[in-house]
């Protein structure tokens, strides 16, 4: 049973979604505040935690800081502001989604599946699955890349190498620059990159596409000035 925190000082959202989600068999768990929040994610661990942005003691993306920085748990922001500035910085800092206030429940239930089906996976390839991974006769990792002028995908730490300086990437940025990487060249639309990337039906998603390649790109631009994404206007994408 996958543990959920939800961290959201309006009684009434976390009542709702806490429901929801036992109601789907989820373990869940309730804090009202950015404090109580970050408490709870010191002494325990969780499979995913439902943040609010603008909370009481500590906000939102400190929470999101602070744990990034010890934990790798999948975070779904939940924020009354829609602005893209704010979605590419809390998805720098390690957002794996997020949902505008006021949201459906049943939308919020099915990026919660996304996201630990995301997780599992990425665990999963992480201690040898199938995925990328090859061992030596003594056990030993192999490493297996993508690369790419000055781009190196690392299948095995699931890191991004540009111009000799590794870039941290999120579940579904690491999904993205594996797609872009085995085509080179290829033009995908929103929709390819979004089943790929989310595996799950694309239900036009742009902005949340639109927000994971804005934030490849800052990542890359600290250490180059190629800008290796290119949008095809009317079709998608390209490396």
């Amino acid at each position: 049973m996958s543990k959920i925190l939800i961290v959201e000082d309006d009684n009434d959202i976390n009542g709702m979604i806490n429901v929801a989600l036992t109601r789907e068999g989820y373990d869940c768990v309730s804090a009202y505040s950015g404090t109580e929040g970050i408490l709870r994610l010191e002494h325990d661990d969780y499979d995913l935690v439902i943040l609010d942005l603008m909370l009481p003691g500590v906000e939102g993306n400190e929470v999101l800081k602070r744990t990034r920085e010890k934990k790798n748990i999948p975070f779904i922001v939940l924020s009354a502001k829609d602005e893209l500035d704010i979605k590419v910085e809390l998805l720098t800092l390690g957002a794996n989604d997020y949902m505008t206030k006021p949201f459906e429940i049943k939308e919020l239930l099915a990026r919660v599946q996304v996201q630990l089906r995301m997780s599992s996976i990425m665990a999963a390839n992480g201690t040898g699955g199938t995925f990328g991974a090859g061992s030596s006769a003594t056990g030993s990792i192999v490493k297996q890349t993508l690369d790419y002028k000055e781009l190196s995908l690392d299948l095995n730490s699931k890191s991004l190498d540009v111009n000799g300086n590794t870039v941290s990437l999120t579940a579904q940025e690491y999904k993205i620059m594996e797609l872009f990487l085995k085509n080179p060249g290829k033009v995908f639309s929103k929709n390819e990159i979004y089943e790929y990337a989310w595996d799950d039906f694309y239900v036009g998603e742009d902005k949340t596409i639109y927000v994971h390649i804005s934030n490849i790109r800052q990542k890359m631009k600290k250490f180059t000035e190629n800008e290796y994404i290119e949008t095809v206007w009317g079709l998608g994408f390209k490396l």
